[in-house]
């Protein structure tokens, strides 16, 4: 086992960055919320609306899709708004994806009859792990959703069959360390994304080797690491965004150091 060392921020190896959530941030989403890891933050939204893919019409289930962006301002250097230049960027297509993909694994579609389930995770500023991130928050905002639905009858059941927590986590120096800033990613000799459920498993893992091919003892670490990481999450959501049916807006304002 690697021993713990003193990162450029002060955190440990194994040491998420600090989280911070508000809750409620906008009066006509379903859910929606501010998530800080660090100096990333991402608005993430959720609504439910009528209708589904053609694929899916007469079947009576539901589907959930996903939208990712990053706003102008989110990075150093001014990132042009999509909309401007009418394209789409293979990156936003493509986490926008991941995001949809890893929360279907734990949503049950028919529960929702012929509904489409949107989640909008917006970058309001980026410094590493806005995937990771963007995963996390849509996870906790479709939870805070389905506890509205369920009170309201949107819903008669719950749809989310577990919960999800995102981290990256990189080989920096021949140490794995855990939930990189910008700084220290852009140094990895190796990033990996994991995207695992609180009962523990697994759901999907992006990345590789950035310079050489790592071992699987270096794999082995860089996992533990991840589980460690995401352990962290759950223990500030417990901690901060309690599971109980939320009231008005204006009385389930909550923010966590």
């Amino acid at each position: 086992m690697q021993q713990t060392t003193v990162r450029h921020d002060g955190r440990g190896d194994t040491q998420m960055r600090a989280l911070r959530v508000e809750r409620d941030i906008f009066d006509y989403a379903a859910s929606s919320l501010l998530y800080c890891c660090g100096k990333t933050k991402i608005l993430c939204a959720v609504n439910i609306q009528q209708g589904v893919p053609h694929f899916l019409r007469g079947t009576s289930s539901g589907w959930l899709t996903a939208e990712y962006g990053m706003l102008p301002a989110s990075t150093l250097a001014r990132t042009p708004r999509e909309a401007a230049t009418m394209r789409r960027s293979g990156r936003t297509i493509e986490i926008s994806r991941v995001i949809g993909r890893v929360l279907r694994a734990v949503v049950t579609l028919d529960v929702l009859g012929e509904r489409t389930i949107v989640i909008d995770c917006d970058v309001l500023q980026a410094d590493a792990g806005t995937r990771t991130a963007s995963i996390t928050a849509a996870s906790m905002a479709l939870w805070m959703a389905q506890e509205r639905w369920l009170a309201d009858g949107t819903i008669t059941e719950p749809i989310m069959t577990d919960e999800i927590g995102a981290v990256s986590v990189g080989l920096l120096d021949g140490r794995s360390v855990v939930d990189p800033d910008y700084i220290e990613d852009k140094q990895m000799a190796a990033d990996l994304n994991f995207v695992l459920t609180r009962s523990g498993k697994v759901i999907e893992i992006q990345g590789g080797a950035e310079k050489e091919p790592i071992s699987w003892q270096v794999f082995e670490q860089l996992r533990e690491g991840a589980i460690s990481g995401v352990q962290e999450i759950f223990n500030f959501v417990d901690a901060h965004c309690g599971r109980t049916v939320l009231a008005s807006p204006e009385q389930s304002k909550t923010t966590g150091q």
